[in-house]
C-alpha cells in the first residue's frame, strides 16, 4: 500500500501504547504509518464517567475518521457504545491482553487483607458494585485520572488501594506493581476489557483488508462479541454495573469430537436493602458462531434474576 496510514489516537500514555502496537504491526508489513493525536471530551473533563456520558472517549476519534482526518482509529473496546456507528467498520479486534482487574494496595496487601474501613479508589460503577457486594467493609472512593494519577493516590497515602484493569498496567509496563490480580469469581471484568477495537471507514476496503489480515484475532473477536451482546441486551451503558467474561473452551460434540465453544459468565447489580448492593450471576455455553446469541441469552437470564435496576441508558 503506497499511501500513508494515519492512525488516530488519544494522547494518554495508555492510548499511545495501545495504538503503538497496531502501528508496529502495520509497519512490519511494510506500510508507512503516522500517529495523529485527537483530544476527546473525556480528556478535557474531570467529571465522573457516568456524568459525562457513554462514548466520551470515542466520539472525537470517530468524528476525525469520518472527516477523513485519519484512516484508522484505535479504542479500548470496552469504551465503545454498543450500537454501530454509520459509516464506520470494526476492522480488527487484536489478541486480547489479560482481561482481569488488578489491585494496587499499600504495603503489598491483597483485597482480603485490607482492614474494614480501608479506602479503595475506582471510577467504575461496575467495580464499585462488586466491591460493595463482597461485604468486606471497604470505603469505595470515586476517582478519575490516568493510570499514573490513580496509582499515585496510593503511593502518596491518599488511598489504601485502587482497582485498575490489569491490561492497562501491562501495556504501560507497570504490571509488577500489582499486589493482587482479582479472580473473576470475586470481580468479573467489564465486557471486552483488555481488548482493543480498530475501526476504519466503511468502504475503505484496502485498509479493512490490511487490518483484518494483520491484527485481527478470531477468538478475541468472538468472546468480545458475546460479552458486548450481553451488555447491549441489558440496555446498559459501558459504565453500568455489568461484568462479563467469555473464554474459548474445548468441549465434545454429539459424535465425541473435540470442538471449541464459548463459555460466558455474566453479572449485574441489583438494588439490595438500604445501601446494600447485590449481584446476580449466570453462565452459559454455546458454539463459537453463536457468540452474539449467547450474550443475549445470558442477558435474558440475568434479567429474570432481577438485573437491570442499576443499569445505565440504552446505547
Amino acid at each position: 500500500m503506497s499511501r500513508v496510514i494515519r492512525i488516530g489516537t488519544r494522547g494518554s500514555k495508555l492510548a499511545l501504547a495501545q495504538t503503538g502496537t497496531i502501528a508496529d504491526a502495520l509497519r512490519a508489513t511494510g506500510a508507512e504509518v503516522e500517529l495523529v493525536t485527537v483530544t476527546t471530551p473525556g480528556d478535557q473533563s474531570s467529571a465522573p464517567i457516568p456524568t459525562i456520558g457513554v462514548g466520551v472517549f470515542t466520539s472525537a476519534l470517530r468524528e476525525a475518521l469520518l472527516r477523513e482526518e485519519v484512516d484508522v482509529i484505535v479504542h479500548s473496546y470496552k469504551d465503545l457504545p454498543t450500537t454501530p456507528e454509520p459509516g464506520i467498520t470494526l476492522a480488527a479486534v487484536p489478541l486480547r491482553e489479560d482481561p482481569r482487574d488488578a489491585l494496587i494496595a499499600r504495603d503489598g496487601l491483597t483485597l482480603g487483607e485490607l482492614p474494614p474501613g480501608s479506602t479503595v479508589g475506582t471510577g467504575s460503577p461496575r467495580r464499585t458494585a462488586q466491591l460493595r457486594a463482597l461485604g468486606l467493609g471497604l470505603e469505595i472512593v470515586p476517582i478519575r485520572g490516568n493510570i499514573d494519577t490513580r496509582m499515585r493516590k496510593v503511593s502518596d497515602g491518599e488511598l489504601d488501594a485502587v482497582v485498575l484493569a490489569r491490561a492497562g498496567l501491562a501495556r504501560i509496563g507497570r504490571a509488577e506493581e500489582i499486589t493482587e490480580t482479582l479472580d473473576p469469581i470475586q470481580m468479573l471484568p467489564a465486557p471486552a476489557q483488555g481488548a482493543l477495537a480498530v475501526e476504519c471507514r466503511t468502504g475503505d476496503v484496502d485498509i479493512e483488508h490490511l487490518l483484518g489480515s494483520t491484527v485481527d484475532d478470531e477468538g478475541t473477536r468472538a468472546v468480545a462479541t458475546a460479552e458486548r451482546a450481553l451488555l447491549a441486551a441489558l440496555e446498559a451503558g459501558c459504565s453500568a454495573p455489568v461484568g462479563a467474561l467469555a473464554e474459548i473452551v474445548e468441549d465434545l460434540d454429539a459424535e465425541g469430537r473435540v470442538v471449541e465453544r464459548i463459555s460466558l459468565r455474566g453479572t449485574a447489580a441489583v438494588e439490595g436493602d438500604g445501601d446494600a448492593v447485590d449481584m446476580v450471576r449466570a453462565s452459559a455455553l454455546a458454539d463459537k458462531h453463536e457468540a452474539e446469541q449467547l450474550g443475549r441469552t445470558l442477558a435474558a437470564e440475568l434479567l429474570d434474576l432481577g438485573a437491570g435496576a442499576l443499569s445505565g441508558p440504552a446505547q
